[in-house]
């Protein structure tokens, strides 16, 4: 999970940003539920009208409940209007119109003259101040003061003194209808704001996380792809192929996605629920106990949940990877499987592999799907059980409706979050395990890197190999490959390597490029040892054309010049001439401009040989290593094109591996191997006279007139 969070780190400042919009995005959201209370409460219910101290009332009433009040009272009273005034109404009436106050002053009045209020209300109506309290039910709700401290209030009571608010507006001549849909398109316009300014913040915090999601995902690919071009052979055989191509694409679109989406859920969870809370908290309902035990049953479905899914998310990566590795292997050999009548046999294989990923992927998203349905019975659940409760609350005067659905939207709100988290705890599992995997990749150093100090290559040291008493061994190999190797191929010469398949022929020439390191000798090139050489300097001299042709997808051109992007079409006409390759590509209308296919699957094993030699040609290197790359050629064609290599790479130094003794009669130096020694080492003659292995070879390979 650490190296999760880990790729988010370089984003920091954009997560920083993508919080405080979505803070003010919560915060915005969460006071939706509480103008939707005041819609219901005081626009719907209270026809606007937010407090019982009447906007204006009539001397006459203003009087007469003032007479039903106390000293203090009636000094709160008689300050709330100004009295000084002589206005009327347009029937003639004498008026007082209410001071300016704030809401908390109002407030405050609301719960200082409840009583004598709701008296007079009564007696308007033929009751009793003692028949109202009967009435209104006996449990309280809060109202905040301007010191921001809770007094208890019947809302049944503040409801009648709401009506007689009301009542004295109407007789003062104030249109009620007018002053409902001030305060209704007051409360509908801030919503309206609100909802505008959620669906920006949203807007922009979805572009910033796509933006983050696909900038991650760019980034680790190309980090994955730089560290792994600079493995040698060794971490290459460590990461199979299959499961390099899977940490590359699955492993990292899994992240990218789980990343993107912590922007969005992870983060603002919190918000909204930190949010809610608050709210929840100010609407002083007294039912949290119903959103505790709600948010307690999330969280233990979420931890059985993670407990039961966890292992199958651990193994799920590796059963792709080894989906991976079947599909790849049957379809690179499709030809030989035919060939052998082996496709049920393939199919079965490939079905079990498959059966066995289909399983677990079963398994992991029947139960995260089982999640879902029962987080949606405890969300409702919830719902009712507030409703259930409330009812009772209302009923007797403890509770509005507004304050309910506010409750209500706030809990939601506050399950909804819990419910993000566990939707992110379903992902994380798998999106963790798949970055650990890339990390591997990541954090793997290369054994063949450069020194600090490397020296740089260059036409002085002319290309002078020096094997002194190399050996090689495998990591984690209990025997050496190669023992003791020990020779010098000098330029201009051609150096032939011939044994036994398996000898070590092709581990010995992978030691010139640094493929791998030797594990005891040295090898210098122009006296300089090998690892103290450049990586980069130390390729560029060579040209190298291994056993199995590799060609890349584009032109016959584009091929060639992967030697040298720099070659004239002179040069790599000469280079395709010398690889005995023109006739074959000027066959073809399109000539060099014919297209190859990926892997180079419409052209023939030796025309791919041809094309590889033209490509190490054009290069012009001062070394030559050819790992049986003459193999697929007929004889003619492979003396023509040994003759053309020997006049036009005169100055290089030439190595080559072959298995015909035919084909290196002339070579200036042949080395025997066998088990990984040096058995031979001399020209053709001189093997024949005093190396049995190569003497063996050779009449079994070669008629006595070409021995002689």
């Amino acid at each position: 999970m650490k190296n999760l969070f880990k790729t988010l780190m370089p984003y920091k400042w954009t997560a920083l940003l993508v919080l405080l919009l979505m803070a003010g995005q919560a915060f915005c959201e969460m006071n939706l539920p509480m103008y939707t209370q005041a819609l219901i409460d005081t626009g719907i219910q209270n026809r606007g009208i937010e407090h019982i101290v009447p906007e204006a009332i009539t001397v006459s009433e203003f009087e007469a409940a003032a007479s039903g009040m106390t000293d203090d009272e009636r000094l709160l009273w008689e300050n709330a209007f100004i009295t000084d005034a002589d206005e009327k109404n347009d029937a003639g009436t004498a008026i007082y119109r209410r001071r300016e106050m704030t809401d908390d002053e109002l407030t405050a009045l609301d719960e200082s003259l409840l009583t004598p209020i709701v008296t007079r209300y009564a007696e308007k109506n033929g009751e009793s101040f003692a028949d109202a309290e009967a009435s209104a039910g006996t449990e309280t709700e809060n109202v905040s003061d301007s010191s921001g401290s809770s007094r208890r209030i019947n809302s049944n009571l503040l409801a009648m003194g709401i009506a007689y608010a009301g009542d004295c507006d109407q007789e003062a001549g104030l249109d009620l209808l007018a002053i409902q849909n001030a305060f209704m398109f007051r409360c509908g316009g801030l919503m309206l704001l609100m909802s505008v300014i959620v669906m920006a913040f949203t807007t922009l915090v979805s572009l910033l996380a796509a933006r983050v999601g696909a900038s991650i995902g760019k980034d680790l690919r190309s980090r994955l792809f730089a560290n792994v071009m600079s493995f040698s052979s060794a971490e290459m055989d460590e990461f199979k192929t299959s499961s390099l191509i899977t940490r590359a694409t699955n492993d990292i679109q899994q992240v990218q996605m789980t990343s993107t989406m912590m922007l969005r859920m992870m983060l603002f969870a919190p918000c909204i629920c930190t949010w809610s809370i608050i709210k929840v908290y100010q609407t002083h309902a007294h039912m949290n106990f119903v959103i505790v035990t709600g948010v307690i049953a999330i969280l233990l479905m979420v931890v059985v949940m993670f407990a039961v899914a966890m292992p199958k998310f651990r193994i799920m990566q590796s059963l792709v990877d080894a989906l991976n590795a079947v599909s790849r292997e049957i379809l690179t050999g499709i030809q030989v499987i035919r060939a052998f009548g082996r496709e049920e046999t393939e199919e079965e294989r490939f079905d079990k592999a498959n059966t066995d990923l289909y399983r677990n992927q079963l398994f992991v998203n029947r139960a995260m799907i089982s999640l879902t349905p029962f987080l949606m019975i405890i969300m409702y659940g919830l719902s009712i059980w507030i409703t259930w409760v409330a009812a009772g609350r209302i009923d007797a005067g403890g509770l509005q409706v507004g304050t309910m659905t506010a409750f209500i939207a706030y809990s939601m709100e506050i399950v909804f979050s819990f419910l993000m988290i566990a939707s992110m705890a379903i992902f994380l599992p798998r999106a963790g395990i798949a970055a650990d995997r890339i990390y591997e990749v990541l954090n793997t150093e290369t054994s063949i890197k450069n020194k600090e100090d490397a020296l740089e290559l260059t036409d002085a040291d002319r290309g002078e190999i020096r094997f002194e008493h190399v050996s090689f061994r495998y990591p984690d190999a209990e025997e050496n490959v190669l023992t003791d190797i020990d020779f010098t191929a000098r330029p201009g010469e051609t150096t032939a390597i011939i044994g036994a398949t398996g000898c070590g022929k092709t581990t010995l020439i992978n030691l010139i490029p640094r493929f791998f390191d030797a594990t005891e000798g040295r090898i210098t090139i122009g006296g300089k040892d090998i690892r103290d050489i450049r990586l980069d300097s130390l390729r560029d001299a060579i040209g190298y054309v291994p056993q199995k042709g590799i060609l890349f997808s584009g032109t016959v051109a584009e091929n060639i010049r992967w030697g040298d992007e720099d070659a004239s079409d002179e040069e790599m006409r000469l280079a395709a001439d010398i690889a005995q390759a023109t006739e074959f590509i000027e066959d073809r209308p399109e000539g060099f401009e014919r297209e190859v296919s990926q892997g180079g699957a419409n052209v023939s094993g030796g025309q791919k040989q041809r094309l590889a030699i033209a490509r190490a040609v054009v290069k012009k290197p001062m070394i030559m290593i050819f790992d049986d790359s003459f193999s697929a050629l007929d004889m003619k064609t492979d003396v023509t094109l040994r003759k053309a290599l020997a006049e036009h790479t005169a100055g290089s130094t030439r190595v080559i591996v072959a298995q015909r003794v035919g084909t290196i009669l002339h070579a200036e130096q042949i080395i025997v191997l066998d088990e990984g020694r040096i058995v031979g080492k001399g020209t053709h003659a001189e093997l024949m006279e005093n190396c049995g292995i190569y003497r063996d070879t050779a009449i079994s390979q070669l008629s006595e007139a070409a021995l002689a």
